[in-house]
């Protein structure tokens, strides 16, 4: 049986198993596996080192083979290869000899394996650093905010860190987007429980009420970061446009934190005009957002900045005695939900009226456009600066940057 006899060598045994650990890796890295389960991802991905060493193994059985130098000497490719019928006879062309080649894929593994393993030990090493947990608060929805502090540690605002709590698991490690701002003395992470880990984590944390709790009885939490392009471009353009949807406010928190700083300090910046936008399904998840933008709106407001930021939250689901509320309270000054000055909207946001409406109260500007939420919103957002963004030079461009994870 060939098949038999082919597994039964090493070059055979060696390559079953890297295409096996090949496909793995592949199908458990779809968005959709990672979406349902992140630990059967994240524990499948690390089949790599399977890969890796039946990839360096699997040239030893000399399946490849190829002219030896010494018949290469004897034998002149260009010259005999078309007088092949006097090889057998000819003693100028004899017979070419062939030999399994020398195994070379540990030349093309060795770099990116070097390589990951200089990150492993860095982890290792920050793995060791001490973090200290200043306070935990537990937010509606499923929200858990962490703030921590960690020697040398410098961020930038839309960056992430990577955290384990090797309570939950000694392996795996999360990406979480910073929401404090480069001025603080502490930095903090916003996690939503949308999963096994995280579900973990808030539970092991007792994040059961708002009440913060005391450091001493908190778990262990190795942080490592931060990493990412800062979302610093936003400070670039004339006027920019933020747009979040969900838990995926938690970059703009940061973002706005520095913009409140920087009016503190009257720091100089080309910002002149900023729009943000919210869309989210659950009241609740407004709480712990809310008093930012209420502070950012007084602070403003005292510095006679008021017309500088303009945001609008949209609720996009809501039962019948919230709807009763709501409409009970309609006439207050201030949002029942949020508590803001500024009303929150209900159902989704016309795209096509808001991007109208920036264009004309903007002509002739480079307009950036950010965003952090679901693709398919994100296709629609690009799709509408294509639209909108004008083919004269001197007319109005709207740049779009997708700040998602």
């Amino acid at each position: 049986n060939t098949t038999t006899e082919l597994l039964a060598t090493v070059a055979g045994a060696t390559g079953l198993v890297i295409t096996l650990a090949l496909i793995l890796i592949m199908t458990s890295s779809t968005e959709l596996i990672r979406q349902a389960s992140y630990e059967l991802f994240w524990y499948t991905h690390h089949i790599f080192i399977i890969f890796f060493i039946g990839l360096a193994v699997h040239g030893v059985g000399r399946i490849v083979r190829g002219q030896t130098p010494e018949s290469l000497l004897q034998h002149n490719v260009t010259f005999c290869r078309d007088r092949y019928t006097k090889w057998q006879t000819g003693t100028s062309c004899p017979v070419p000899q062939f030999s399994g080649k020398e195994p070379s894929a540990w030349k093309w593994i060795l770099g990116p394996v070097v390589l990951h393993a200089c990150e492993r030990i860095i982890r290792f090493w920050r793995f060791q650093q001490e973090v200290v947990i200043t306070k935990v608060v537990s937010h509606p929805c499923g929200v858990l905010e962490l703030n921590m502090r960690k020697r040398n540690f410098k961020m930038a605002p839309g960056q992430y860190v990577l955290i384990q709590c090797p309570s939950i698991s000694s392996l795996e490690w999360h990406p979480f987007t910073l929401t404090s701002a480069p001025q603080e003395d502490f930095f903090s992470v916003h996690i939503q429980a949308a999963g096994d880990w995280t579900g973990a984590l808030c539970k092991v944390f007792g994040a059961e009420g708002p009440i913060p709790m005391e450091s001493c009885i908190l778990p262990r939490l190795a942080v490592d970061g931060p990493y990412g392009s800062a979302l610093t471009d936003v400070f670039h353009y004339t006027v920019s446009v933020c747009i979040a949807a969900g838990i995926g406010a938690t970059p703009f928190a940061s973002l706005l934190k520095s913009l409140w700083y920087q009016c503190e300090s009257e720091a100089h910046t080309e910002l002149n005009k900023m729009y943000f936008y919210w869309i989210c399904r659950d009241p609740g998840a407004f709480e712990w957002f809310a008093d930012l933008l209420l502070s950012l709106e007084t602070h403003l407001s005292e510095q006679g900045k008021a017309h500088f930021l303009s945001y609008h939250i949209f609720l996009t689901s809501w039962d019948e005695n919230q709807a009763a509320y709501i409409a009970l309270h309609w006439d207050e000054g201030t949002d029942v939900i949020t508590g803001l000055r500024q009303k929150t909207s209900y159902g989704r946001p016309n795209w096509n009226k808001e991007f109208q409406q920036i264009a004309c109260q903007h002509p002739s500007s480079n307009i950036g456009v950010f965003f952090c939420g679901p693709k398919a919103l994100s296709k629609t957002l690009q799709r509408m600066c294509h639209l909108y963004s004008s083919a004269d030079r001197r007319g109005v461009h709207f740049y779009y940057s997708d700040e998602s994870i």
